[in-house]
């Protein structure tokens, strides 16, 4: 400390300081901090055993069952086949985490995300500023899939707010432009909440149009909860 004053290097050992001490501190009681998003309403950001999970009021939205239900669906895609990764809807980035960790893809994976609150704390809260191959945009997913060319062998889909997938992303509109992002022979994901009856009608008709030129496999209740649609476009 110069002069009264915390040079940078002192103020980022003091941050990591007090993230170890709450780290330490969460393995007797979680230890939650609220946060207000753009689009996501309030989020709560947990350490709870030494991990840190993010969630609202009524969904896990990264580093909980989210994580585990989409690395269910990660489960059946050839990564020797994957070169590069498409992500609509960033969350805090556990998807990420698992691409990187459970299953050893290297290569580039670009995040689309609506909330810059949002991709703060996947950034800042949850590390992935430390990974050089993966680029977030700041903007809504079906404007980016209907103005971008550039083609992936993986489009995961899984964007909610709150705990219900937006009906734009039922719609044969918004798969049309994101099916043409994918190569041929490539994969994707969309992670689907079932919640009421128009959703049930939605994801009917959507499988119909999935099916006229793609493989599809339908898994319900993964996680006891979540619909998961994995597929390869022919």
């Amino acid at each position: 400390m110069l002069g009264g004053y915390f040079n940078f290097s002192e103020i980022h050992a003091l941050i990591m300081r007090f993230d170890i001490i709450t780290k330490l501190l969460s393995y007797f009681y979680p230890i939650t901090t609220k946060i207000r998003t753009e689009k996501n309403g309030i989020v709560e950001l947990t350490y709870s055993s030494g991990r840190k999970i993010l969630d609202n009021s009524n969904a896990n939205y990264s580093y909980g069952s989210l994580q585990r239900i989409l690395k269910f669906g990660l489960e059946k895609i050839e990564f020797t086949k994957v070169n590069d990764v498409l992500l609509l809807g960033l969350g805090g980035g556990s998807v990420i985490h698992t691409l990187r960790n459970d299953f050893g893809f290297t290569g580039k994976i670009t995040a689309v995300e609506i909330d810059k609150t949002i991709i703060d704390i996947a950034m800042n809260e949850f590390e992935l500023m430390l990974d050089a191959n993966l680029e977030t945009i700041h903007t809504d997913a079906t404007e980016y899939v209907k103005n971008n060319a550039k083609k992936s062998d993986l489009l995961i889909v899984d964007i909610y707010i709150d705990a219900i997938v937006p009906s734009d992303f039922y719609t044969t509109q918004f798969w049309n432009n994101a099916l043409q992002l994918i190569n041929k022979n490539g994969y994707f994901i969309f992670n689907a909440c079932i919640f009421n009856e128009n959703s049930e009608k939605q994801m009917s008709d959507l499988l119909n149009y999935l099916r006229t030129s793609n493989s599809i496999q339908l898994f319900n209740k993964v996680e006891g909860t979540n619909t998961l649609i994995v597929g390869t476009k022919n």
